[in-house]
Protein backbone atom coordinates (compact mmCIF):
# COMPACT_ATOMS: atom_id res chain seq x y z
CA UNK A 1 0.00 0.00 0.00
CA UNK A 2 1.48 3.31 -0.68
CA UNK A 3 1.67 6.71 1.32
CA UNK A 4 0.54 9.43 -0.74
CA UNK A 5 0.53 12.09 1.54
CA UNK A 6 -3.76 12.98 1.00
CA UNK A 7 -6.49 13.55 3.33
CA UNK A 8 -9.03 10.69 3.01
CA UNK A 9 -11.48 12.13 2.69
CA UNK A 10 -14.97 10.25 2.39
CA UNK A 11 -14.04 7.62 -0.42
CA UNK A 12 -11.39 10.11 -2.18
CA UNK A 13 -7.98 10.51 -1.73
CA UNK A 14 -6.88 14.39 -1.28
CA UNK A 15 -3.77 16.23 -2.09
CA UNK A 16 -4.14 19.37 0.22
CA UNK A 17 -1.89 22.66 -0.66
CA UNK A 18 -1.52 23.86 2.73
CA UNK A 19 2.25 23.85 4.12
CA UNK A 20 3.90 20.86 4.11
CA UNK A 21 5.32 18.79 6.75
CA UNK A 22 7.33 15.60 7.26
CA UNK A 23 7.40 12.77 9.68
CA UNK A 24 10.46 12.36 11.70
CA UNK A 25 11.88 9.38 12.88
CA UNK A 26 12.98 9.79 16.12
CA UNK A 27 15.42 7.24 17.10
CA UNK A 28 17.89 9.22 14.02
CA UNK A 29 16.36 12.13 13.47
CA UNK A 30 15.70 11.39 9.76
CA UNK A 31 13.11 12.83 7.87
CA UNK A 32 10.64 10.43 6.08
CA UNK A 33 8.97 10.80 3.08
CA UNK A 34 6.79 11.46 1.30
CA UNK A 35 5.02 15.18 2.34
CA UNK A 36 2.56 15.80 4.15
CA UNK A 37 0.40 18.71 2.77
CA UNK A 38 -1.64 20.51 5.76
CA UNK A 39 -5.33 20.29 5.20
CA UNK A 40 -7.61 23.50 5.55
CA UNK A 41 -11.11 24.33 5.97
CA UNK A 42 -11.83 23.18 2.79
CA UNK A 43 -11.07 20.08 3.78
CA UNK A 44 -12.60 20.07 7.06
CA UNK A 45 -15.83 21.61 5.52
CA UNK A 46 -15.82 18.61 2.93
CA UNK A 47 -15.39 15.68 5.65
CA UNK A 48 -18.04 17.25 8.18
CA UNK A 49 -20.50 17.93 5.55
CA UNK A 50 -20.02 14.34 4.19
CA UNK A 51 -20.40 13.13 7.92
CA UNK A 52 -23.68 14.85 8.60
CA UNK A 53 -25.21 13.06 5.45
CA UNK A 54 -24.11 10.24 6.49
CA UNK A 55 -25.42 10.39 9.91
CA UNK A 56 -28.81 9.51 9.31
CA UNK A 57 -28.09 6.67 7.16
CA UNK A 58 -25.43 5.03 9.69
CA UNK A 59 -27.21 5.45 12.65
CA UNK A 60 -29.58 2.95 11.44
CA UNK A 61 -27.71 0.53 10.31
CA UNK A 62 -28.55 -3.01 11.88
CA UNK A 63 -26.93 -4.76 14.63
CA UNK A 64 -25.00 -7.76 12.49
CA UNK A 65 -24.25 -4.72 9.64
CA UNK A 66 -22.83 -2.68 12.09
CA UNK A 67 -20.68 -5.11 13.86
CA UNK A 68 -19.53 -6.62 10.31
CA UNK A 69 -18.15 -3.41 9.41
CA UNK A 70 -16.01 -2.85 12.77
CA UNK A 71 -14.79 -6.66 12.57
CA UNK A 72 -13.92 -5.84 8.68
CA UNK A 73 -11.16 -2.70 9.51
CA UNK A 74 -9.53 -5.14 11.98
CA UNK A 75 -9.02 -7.55 9.00
CA UNK A 76 -8.66 -4.58 6.72
CA UNK A 77 -5.78 -3.81 9.29
CA UNK A 78 -4.45 -6.73 9.67
CA UNK A 79 -4.24 -6.88 5.95
CA UNK A 80 -1.75 -4.51 5.62
CA UNK A 81 0.77 -7.03 7.03
CA UNK A 82 4.78 -5.80 7.88
CA UNK A 83 4.04 -2.62 5.99
CA UNK A 84 2.28 -1.20 8.95
CA UNK A 85 4.52 -2.23 11.75
CA UNK A 86 7.75 -1.07 10.22
CA UNK A 87 6.26 2.47 9.14
CA UNK A 88 5.13 3.03 12.91
CA UNK A 89 8.47 1.58 13.52
CA UNK A 90 10.31 4.47 11.93
CA UNK A 91 7.85 7.53 13.09
CA UNK A 92 7.73 6.30 16.72
CA UNK A 93 10.74 4.80 17.82
CA UNK A 94 8.81 1.62 19.56
CA UNK A 95 9.86 -1.37 19.18
CA UNK A 96 8.55 -4.46 17.21
CA UNK A 97 7.06 -6.29 19.56
CA UNK A 98 5.72 -3.59 21.31
CA UNK A 99 4.13 -1.98 18.16
CA UNK A 100 2.63 -5.62 17.09
CA UNK A 101 1.35 -5.94 20.06
CA UNK A 102 -0.35 -3.17 20.11
CA UNK A 103 -1.72 -3.62 16.58
CA UNK A 104 -3.53 -6.45 18.35
CA UNK A 105 -4.92 -4.46 20.90
CA UNK A 106 -6.59 -2.12 17.97
CA UNK A 107 -7.93 -4.48 16.04
CA UNK A 108 -9.33 -6.71 19.28
CA UNK A 109 -10.94 -3.74 20.46
CA UNK A 110 -12.83 -3.35 17.38
CA UNK A 111 -14.07 -6.85 17.19
CA UNK A 112 -14.88 -6.79 20.90
CA UNK A 113 -17.27 -3.39 19.80
CA UNK A 114 -18.56 -5.96 17.34
CA UNK A 115 -19.88 -7.86 19.90
CA UNK A 116 -21.21 -5.13 22.30
CA UNK A 117 -23.10 -3.70 19.09
CA UNK A 118 -24.58 -7.28 18.66
CA UNK A 119 -25.87 -7.69 22.23
CA UNK A 120 -27.59 -4.73 21.56
CA UNK A 121 -27.37 -3.78 25.50
CA UNK A 122 -25.90 -0.69 24.88
CA UNK A 123 -29.59 0.73 23.27
CA UNK A 124 -30.69 0.38 26.79
CA UNK A 125 -34.68 -0.30 25.43
CA UNK A 126 -37.19 0.74 27.93
CA UNK A 127 -40.65 0.14 27.31
CA UNK A 128 -43.42 1.58 29.65
CA UNK A 129 -46.77 0.21 27.79
CA UNK A 130 -50.32 2.42 28.27
CA UNK A 131 -52.38 2.11 31.16
CA UNK A 132 -55.66 3.27 29.74
CA UNK A 133 -57.52 2.28 33.18
CA UNK A 134 -55.24 3.31 35.44
CA UNK A 135 -56.69 5.88 37.99
CA UNK A 136 -56.41 8.71 38.87
CA UNK A 137 -54.93 9.36 35.37
CA UNK A 138 -54.43 7.29 32.58
CA UNK A 139 -50.52 6.19 31.20
CA UNK A 140 -49.51 6.83 27.69
CA UNK A 141 -47.02 4.07 25.70
CA UNK A 142 -43.88 5.62 26.69
CA UNK A 143 -40.42 3.64 25.13
CA UNK A 144 -36.88 4.49 25.10
CA UNK A 145 -33.91 3.71 23.52
CA UNK A 146 -30.28 5.02 23.10
CA UNK A 147 -29.21 7.16 19.34
CA UNK A 148 -26.00 8.29 18.55
CA UNK A 149 -25.11 11.36 19.33
CA UNK A 150 -24.35 12.64 15.44
CA UNK A 151 -20.51 12.57 13.91
CA UNK A 152 -17.54 12.87 15.71
CA UNK A 153 -14.42 14.49 15.61
CA UNK A 154 -11.40 12.07 17.08
CA UNK A 155 -7.74 13.21 17.76
CA UNK A 156 -5.40 10.81 17.29
CA UNK A 157 -2.58 10.63 20.21
CA UNK A 158 1.43 10.56 20.15
CA UNK A 159 2.24 8.00 22.21
CA UNK A 160 -0.12 5.14 20.58
CA UNK A 161 -0.15 5.03 16.83
CA UNK A 162 -2.42 2.54 16.71
CA UNK A 163 -4.12 1.67 19.40
CA UNK A 164 -5.46 5.81 20.48
CA UNK A 165 -5.28 6.80 17.15
CA UNK A 166 -6.95 6.56 14.06
CA UNK A 167 -8.80 3.13 14.58
CA UNK A 168 -8.60 3.87 18.26
CA UNK A 169 -10.84 3.02 20.89
CA UNK A 170 -12.35 6.40 20.17
CA UNK A 171 -13.07 5.92 17.20
CA UNK A 172 -14.44 2.23 17.73
CA UNK A 173 -16.70 3.55 19.93
CA UNK A 174 -17.68 6.14 17.94
CA UNK A 175 -18.43 3.62 15.56
CA UNK A 176 -20.23 1.15 17.31
CA UNK A 177 -22.33 3.83 18.60
CA UNK A 178 -23.58 4.81 15.53
CA UNK A 179 -21.32 8.27 14.75
CA UNK A 180 -19.25 8.72 11.63
CA UNK A 181 -16.28 9.79 12.58
CA UNK A 182 -13.00 12.48 11.05
CA UNK A 183 -10.44 11.66 12.43
CA UNK A 184 -7.31 14.19 13.06
CA UNK A 185 -4.31 12.44 12.34
CA UNK A 186 -1.17 13.19 14.99
CA UNK A 187 1.44 14.76 13.04
CA UNK A 188 4.09 12.35 14.20
CA UNK A 189 2.96 9.40 12.74
CA UNK A 190 1.14 10.52 9.34
CA UNK A 191 2.29 7.68 7.33
CA UNK A 192 1.12 5.37 9.60
CA UNK A 193 -2.33 7.21 10.04
CA UNK A 194 -3.02 6.90 6.09
CA UNK A 195 -1.72 2.93 5.84
CA UNK A 196 -4.56 2.44 8.65
CA UNK A 197 -6.88 5.21 6.85
CA UNK A 198 -7.23 3.79 3.98
CA UNK A 199 -7.74 0.35 6.05
CA UNK A 200 -11.07 1.99 7.31
CA UNK A 201 -11.67 3.75 3.92
CA UNK A 202 -11.80 0.19 1.85
CA UNK A 203 -14.00 -1.56 4.92
CA UNK A 204 -16.78 1.41 4.37
CA UNK A 205 -16.99 0.44 0.67
CA UNK A 206 -16.99 -2.84 1.54
CA UNK A 207 -19.80 -2.80 3.59
CA UNK A 208 -21.37 -0.87 1.45
CA UNK A 209 -21.57 2.29 3.92
CA UNK A 210 -22.14 6.02 3.14
CA UNK A 211 -18.90 7.17 2.51
CA UNK A 212 -18.92 9.75 5.14
CA UNK A 213 -19.23 7.80 7.40
CA UNK A 214 -15.14 8.35 7.96
CA UNK A 215 -12.43 10.80 6.89
CA UNK A 216 -8.84 11.59 7.98
CA UNK A 217 -7.35 14.95 7.96
CA UNK A 218 -3.48 15.25 8.06
CA UNK A 219 -1.89 18.56 9.03
CA UNK A 220 0.90 20.33 11.57
CA UNK A 221 0.14 22.83 14.07
CA UNK A 222 -3.35 23.31 15.68
CA UNK A 223 -5.46 25.26 12.75
CA UNK A 224 -7.30 22.21 11.47
CA UNK A 225 -8.17 20.56 14.67
CA UNK A 226 -9.44 24.06 15.60
CA UNK A 227 -11.64 23.91 12.46
CA UNK A 228 -13.05 20.40 13.26
CA UNK A 229 -14.18 21.39 16.92
CA UNK A 230 -15.82 24.65 15.86
CA UNK A 231 -17.34 23.15 13.01
CA UNK A 232 -21.21 23.03 13.37
CA UNK A 233 -21.67 19.21 11.87
CA UNK A 234 -19.44 17.82 14.71
CA UNK A 235 -21.38 16.62 17.70
CA UNK A 236 -18.52 15.41 19.97
CA UNK A 237 -14.85 15.30 20.60
CA UNK A 238 -12.39 12.45 21.50
CA UNK A 239 -9.13 13.29 22.28
CA UNK A 240 -6.30 11.73 24.09
CA UNK A 241 -3.05 13.91 25.00
CA UNK A 242 -1.93 17.15 27.00
CA UNK A 243 -3.89 18.94 29.62
CA UNK A 244 -3.29 22.39 27.44
CA UNK A 245 -4.32 20.72 24.41
CA UNK A 246 -7.42 19.34 26.10
CA UNK A 247 -8.38 22.00 28.02
CA UNK A 248 -8.06 24.32 24.64
CA UNK A 249 -10.29 21.93 22.71
CA UNK A 250 -13.01 21.52 25.40
CA UNK A 251 -13.15 25.95 25.51
CA UNK A 252 -13.51 25.63 22.10
CA UNK A 253 -16.54 23.61 21.78
CA UNK A 254 -18.22 25.38 24.65
CA UNK A 255 -17.89 28.56 23.26
CA UNK A 256 -19.68 27.17 20.22
CA UNK A 257 -23.61 28.80 19.15
CA UNK A 258 -24.25 25.18 20.27
CA UNK A 259 -21.73 23.66 22.59
CA UNK A 260 -20.82 20.10 22.60
CA UNK A 261 -18.82 17.69 25.01
CA UNK A 262 -15.27 16.95 24.77
CA UNK A 263 -14.38 13.51 25.88
CA UNK A 264 -10.15 14.26 26.64
CA UNK A 265 -8.13 12.00 28.56
CA UNK A 266 -5.21 14.57 29.94
CA UNK A 267 -2.96 14.40 32.93
CA UNK A 268 -2.36 11.95 35.68
CA UNK A 269 0.76 10.74 38.03
CA UNK A 270 -0.76 7.84 39.15
CA UNK A 271 -0.07 7.63 42.77
CA UNK A 272 1.41 4.42 44.19
CA UNK A 273 0.77 3.77 48.45
CA UNK A 274 3.03 1.62 50.00
CA UNK A 275 1.73 0.49 53.12
CA UNK A 276 3.93 -0.15 55.90
CA UNK A 277 3.74 -4.11 56.53
CA UNK A 278 4.10 -4.49 52.67
CA UNK A 279 7.23 -2.04 52.67
CA UNK A 280 8.41 -3.83 55.16
CA UNK A 281 8.22 -7.35 54.11
CA UNK A 282 9.28 -6.80 50.10
CA UNK A 283 10.62 -3.27 49.95
CA UNK A 284 13.44 -4.71 47.18
CA UNK A 285 10.87 -6.48 45.22
CA UNK A 286 8.36 -3.44 45.31
CA UNK A 287 11.67 -1.01 44.26
CA UNK A 288 12.56 -3.43 41.30
CA UNK A 289 9.07 -4.13 40.03
CA UNK A 290 8.51 0.35 40.54
CA UNK A 291 11.48 0.88 38.20
CA UNK A 292 10.47 -1.72 36.09
CA UNK A 293 6.80 0.35 35.54
CA UNK A 294 8.55 3.53 35.44
CA UNK A 295 10.60 2.46 32.96
CA UNK A 296 8.26 0.76 30.55
CA UNK A 297 7.68 2.67 26.85
CA UNK A 298 10.50 5.52 28.61
CA UNK A 299 7.43 6.43 30.52
CA UNK A 300 5.17 7.46 28.03
CA UNK A 301 2.31 6.08 28.99
CA UNK A 302 -0.60 7.97 30.55
CA UNK A 303 -0.61 5.31 33.61
CA UNK A 304 3.15 5.65 34.15
CA UNK A 305 3.60 5.45 37.96
CA UNK A 306 4.82 9.35 38.58
CA UNK A 307 4.13 9.90 42.28
CA UNK A 308 5.21 6.86 45.01
CA UNK A 309 3.90 7.82 48.47
CA UNK A 310 5.40 6.14 51.68
CA UNK A 311 6.35 6.75 55.24
CA UNK A 312 9.78 7.37 56.26
CA UNK A 313 11.71 4.98 57.75
CA UNK A 314 14.23 1.93 57.37
CA UNK A 315 11.85 0.54 54.74
CA UNK A 316 11.10 3.05 52.79
CA UNK A 317 14.62 4.12 53.05
CA UNK A 318 15.44 0.48 52.05
CA UNK A 319 13.00 1.19 48.92
CA UNK A 320 15.16 4.07 48.10
CA UNK A 321 18.47 2.78 47.49
CA UNK A 322 17.34 -0.43 45.77
CA UNK A 323 15.14 1.79 43.37
CA UNK A 324 18.13 4.33 42.93
CA UNK A 325 20.33 1.24 41.66
CA UNK A 326 17.70 -0.18 39.58
CA UNK A 327 17.61 3.45 37.74
CA UNK A 328 21.31 3.87 38.11
CA UNK A 329 21.46 0.53 36.10
CA UNK A 330 18.35 1.88 33.56
CA UNK A 331 19.57 2.36 29.54
CA UNK A 332 18.05 5.52 27.55
CA UNK A 333 15.20 4.90 25.32
CA UNK A 334 14.28 6.31 22.82
CA UNK A 335 10.92 9.29 23.16
CA UNK A 336 8.51 9.51 20.46
CA UNK A 337 8.96 12.71 19.26
CA UNK A 338 11.32 16.12 19.61
CA UNK A 339 8.66 18.19 21.15
CA UNK A 340 7.96 14.66 23.78
CA UNK A 341 11.38 14.97 24.63
CA UNK A 342 12.17 18.79 25.36
CA UNK A 343 8.80 18.65 27.37
CA UNK A 344 10.45 16.01 29.57
CA UNK A 345 13.68 17.65 30.15
CA UNK A 346 12.17 20.56 31.26
CA UNK A 347 9.73 18.64 33.73
CA UNK A 348 12.92 17.38 34.86
CA UNK A 349 14.75 20.12 34.78
CA UNK A 350 11.85 21.44 36.70
CA UNK A 351 12.23 18.89 39.61
CA UNK A 352 16.49 19.40 39.68
CA UNK A 353 15.88 22.87 40.08
CA UNK A 354 13.24 22.80 43.26
CA UNK A 355 14.23 23.48 46.86
CA UNK A 356 11.56 20.86 47.98
CA UNK A 357 12.68 17.72 45.93
CA UNK A 358 15.81 15.91 46.00
CA UNK A 359 17.63 14.05 43.16
CA UNK A 360 17.77 10.24 44.35
CA UNK A 361 19.30 8.73 41.10
CA UNK A 362 19.42 9.09 37.46
CA UNK A 363 20.04 6.66 34.43
CA UNK A 364 22.84 6.10 31.66
CA UNK A 365 22.76 8.91 29.39
CA UNK A 366 23.13 8.76 25.16
CA UNK A 367 24.30 10.84 22.69
CA UNK A 368 21.66 9.28 20.71
CA UNK A 369 18.51 11.76 19.36
CA UNK A 370 16.21 11.85 21.69
CA UNK A 371 16.72 9.64 24.20
CA UNK A 372 15.12 9.65 27.50
CA UNK A 373 17.54 9.53 30.99
CA UNK A 374 15.15 7.55 34.11
CA UNK A 375 15.25 9.77 36.97
CA UNK A 376 13.91 9.43 40.51
CA UNK A 377 13.49 12.20 43.31
CA UNK A 378 12.06 12.42 46.56
CA UNK A 379 10.32 14.76 48.32
CA UNK A 380 9.03 15.57 51.87
CA UNK A 381 5.11 15.26 52.68
CA UNK A 382 5.05 18.73 54.28
CA UNK A 383 6.66 20.30 50.95
CA UNK A 384 4.62 18.39 48.43
CA UNK A 385 2.08 19.85 50.29
CA UNK A 386 3.05 23.62 50.20
CA UNK A 387 4.28 23.23 46.28
CA UNK A 388 1.37 22.66 43.73
CA UNK A 389 4.29 22.30 41.16
CA UNK A 390 5.21 18.93 42.31
CA UNK A 391 1.87 17.47 41.11
CA UNK A 392 2.49 18.36 37.71
CA UNK A 393 2.90 15.65 35.20
CA UNK A 394 6.71 14.59 33.72
CA UNK A 395 5.41 12.40 30.77
CA UNK A 396 8.32 10.36 30.83
CA UNK A 397 10.59 7.81 33.03
CA UNK A 398 11.28 9.81 36.06
CA UNK A 399 9.33 9.58 39.52
CA UNK A 400 8.49 11.64 42.69
CA UNK A 401 8.75 9.37 46.29
CA UNK A 402 6.78 11.87 48.93
CA UNK A 403 8.58 10.66 52.51
CA UNK A 404 5.39 11.02 54.96
CA UNK A 405 5.78 11.23 58.89
CA UNK A 406 2.75 9.02 59.29
CA UNK A 407 -0.46 7.36 58.36
CA UNK A 408 -2.16 10.50 59.07
CA UNK A 409 0.07 12.43 56.53
CA UNK A 410 -0.25 10.26 53.83
CA UNK A 411 -4.10 10.49 54.13
CA UNK A 412 -3.45 14.30 53.82
CA UNK A 413 -1.31 13.75 50.86
CA UNK A 414 -3.88 11.45 48.90
CA UNK A 415 -6.54 14.39 50.16
CA UNK A 416 -4.48 17.09 48.44
CA UNK A 417 -4.26 14.99 45.06
CA UNK A 418 -5.87 16.28 41.53
CA UNK A 419 -7.59 13.92 39.81
CA UNK A 420 -5.91 10.68 38.33
CA UNK A 421 -6.57 8.04 36.07
CA UNK A 422 -5.17 5.58 38.76
CA UNK A 423 -4.58 5.19 42.26
CA UNK A 424 -2.21 1.94 43.46
CA UNK A 425 -1.98 0.02 46.89
CA UNK A 426 1.08 -1.94 47.58
CA UNK A 427 -0.26 -3.70 50.44
CA UNK A 428 -0.03 -7.24 52.77
CA UNK A 429 -3.35 -8.49 54.68
CA UNK A 430 -2.04 -6.51 57.60
CA UNK A 431 -2.16 -3.04 56.03
CA UNK A 432 -6.23 -3.88 55.33
CA UNK A 433 -7.44 -1.42 58.09
CA UNK A 434 -5.10 1.26 56.55
CA UNK A 435 -6.51 0.70 53.30
CA UNK A 436 -9.69 0.93 53.76
CA UNK A 437 -9.23 3.82 55.66
CA UNK A 438 -7.95 5.55 52.34
CA UNK A 439 -10.22 3.97 50.48
CA UNK A 440 -13.10 6.70 50.32
CA UNK A 441 -10.28 9.15 49.12
CA UNK A 442 -8.99 7.50 46.20
CA UNK A 443 -12.11 6.51 44.94
CA UNK A 444 -13.10 10.20 44.86
CA UNK A 445 -9.82 11.11 43.26
CA UNK A 446 -9.32 8.05 40.88
CA UNK A 447 -10.98 6.38 38.24
CA UNK A 448 -8.65 2.85 38.90
CA UNK A 449 -8.34 1.78 41.79
CA UNK A 450 -5.91 -1.28 42.33
CA UNK A 451 -3.98 -3.67 44.53
CA UNK A 452 -0.42 -4.76 44.51
CA UNK A 453 -0.16 -4.56 40.46
CA UNK A 454 1.06 -1.68 38.63
CA UNK A 455 -0.60 1.20 36.73
CA UNK A 456 1.49 0.87 33.35
CA UNK A 457 -1.18 -1.31 31.13
CA UNK A 458 -4.89 -1.17 30.52
CA UNK A 459 -7.14 -3.95 29.95
CA UNK A 460 -9.87 -3.81 27.20
CA UNK A 461 -12.33 -5.47 28.40
CA UNK A 462 -15.95 -4.75 30.06
CA UNK A 463 -15.22 -3.62 33.41
CA UNK A 464 -12.34 -1.58 32.28
CA UNK A 465 -12.50 2.45 33.67
CA UNK A 466 -10.28 4.47 31.66
CA UNK A 467 -10.60 8.11 33.05
CA UNK A 468 -11.07 9.96 36.34
CA UNK A 469 -11.59 13.49 37.54
CA UNK A 470 -9.71 16.78 36.05
CA UNK A 471 -7.28 16.54 34.95
CA UNK A 472 -7.17 12.72 34.35
CA UNK A 473 -10.15 13.31 31.94
CA UNK A 474 -12.63 16.43 30.74
CA UNK A 475 -15.45 14.45 32.38
CA UNK A 476 -15.04 12.09 35.23
CA UNK A 477 -18.83 9.79 34.34
CA UNK A 478 -16.83 8.54 31.50
CA UNK A 479 -14.05 6.49 30.59
CA UNK A 480 -11.99 5.53 26.94
CA UNK A 481 -10.92 2.15 27.25
CA UNK A 482 -13.46 -0.69 27.76
CA UNK A 483 -17.00 -1.30 26.31
CA UNK A 484 -18.50 1.53 28.34
CA UNK A 485 -16.86 3.91 26.23
CA UNK A 486 -19.88 3.54 23.75
CA UNK A 487 -22.09 5.28 26.04
CA UNK A 488 -19.75 8.65 25.66
CA UNK A 489 -21.36 9.32 22.04
CA UNK A 490 -25.33 8.40 22.80
CA UNK A 491 -28.39 9.80 24.31
CA UNK A 492 -31.77 8.86 25.51
CA UNK A 493 -34.87 9.49 22.98
CA UNK A 494 -38.16 9.10 24.31
CA UNK A 495 -41.10 7.76 21.74
CA UNK A 496 -44.76 8.19 23.15
CA UNK A 497 -47.71 7.06 21.66
CA UNK A 498 -46.00 5.95 18.17
CA UNK A 499 -47.59 3.20 16.44
CA UNK A 500 -45.53 0.06 15.87
CA UNK A 501 -44.74 1.11 12.05
CA UNK A 502 -42.69 4.00 12.86
CA UNK A 503 -41.28 3.09 16.01
CA UNK A 504 -37.75 1.98 15.78
CA UNK A 505 -36.91 -2.09 15.39
CA UNK A 506 -35.72 -2.34 18.88
CA UNK A 507 -38.80 -0.94 20.55
CA UNK A 508 -40.99 -2.34 18.43
CA UNK A 509 -43.47 -5.60 20.46
CA UNK A 510 -41.99 -9.09 20.23
CA UNK A 511 -38.50 -7.72 20.17
CA UNK A 512 -37.57 -8.44 16.72
CA UNK A 513 -33.46 -7.33 18.06
CA UNK A 514 -33.73 -9.94 20.52
CA UNK A 515 -32.40 -7.70 22.90
CA UNK A 516 -32.27 -7.68 26.65
CA UNK A 517 -35.36 -4.79 27.48
CA UNK A 518 -37.05 -3.10 30.45
CA UNK A 519 -40.51 -3.59 30.13
CA UNK A 520 -42.94 -2.22 33.02
CA UNK A 521 -39.91 -2.48 35.46
CA UNK A 522 -39.00 -6.03 34.79
CA UNK A 523 -36.02 -7.21 32.66
CA UNK A 524 -36.99 -9.53 29.65
CA UNK A 525 -34.47 -11.11 27.31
Amino acid sequence: MTIEGTQLIGREAVLATGEAFHAIDPSTGETLQPAFPTGGQAEVERASELARAAFDSYRETGLEARARFLETIADKIEGIGDELIERAMAESGLPRARLEGERGRTCGQLRLFAKVVRDGEWLDVRIDPALPERQPMPRVDLRQRHVALGPVAVFGASNFPLAFSVAGGDTASALAAGCPVVVKGHPAHPGTSELVGRAVQAAVAECQLPEGVFSLLQGAGNEIGQALVTDPNIKAVGFTGSRAGGTALARLAQNRPEPIPVYAEMSSINPVFLMPEALEARGEALAEGFVGSLNMGAGQFCTNPGLVIGIQGEALDGFLATAAKAVEASGTQTMLTPGIRDAYDRGVAALASSDKAREVAHGQSSDAPNQCQTGLFVTKAEDFLADETLQAEVFGATSLVVSCADQDEVKRVAEHLEGQLTATLQMDDADVDFARDLLPTLERRAGRVMVNGWPTGVEVCHAMVHGGPYPATSDSRTTSVGSAAIYRFLRPVCYQNLPQALLPEALRDGNPHGVSRLVDGQREH
